[in-house]
């Protein structure tokens, strides 16, 4: 069961910067109701790390840049 995201997440995603590749992640899983826990095993990185990437804290390294990229391609062929 998905509990959604919270609404302090939700609005300090849309007001990071929408530039960073883990801010447009954020607001891809927001909108798509994707969980944290889904990306993260998908991933292969910790919950609060793609927490982190969403909030706009920190950025994905460039070795997570393509993976994120494949991931949110094969998630947009299944809205």
């Amino acid at each position: 069961m998905s509990y959604g995201y919270s609404q302090k997440l939700v609005d300090a995603n849309a007001k990071a910067d929408a530039e960073s590749l883990g801010v447009a992640l954020g607001r891809f899983c927001i909108d798509r109701e994707i969980t944290a826990t889904s990306v993260a095993k998908e991933l292969g990185v910790s919950r609060m790390t793609v927490y982190n990437w969403f909030w706009g804290e920190f950025a994905p390294s460039p070795a997570y840049s393509e993976q994120i990229e494949r991931f949110m391609a094969r998630h947009k062929k299944r809205k």
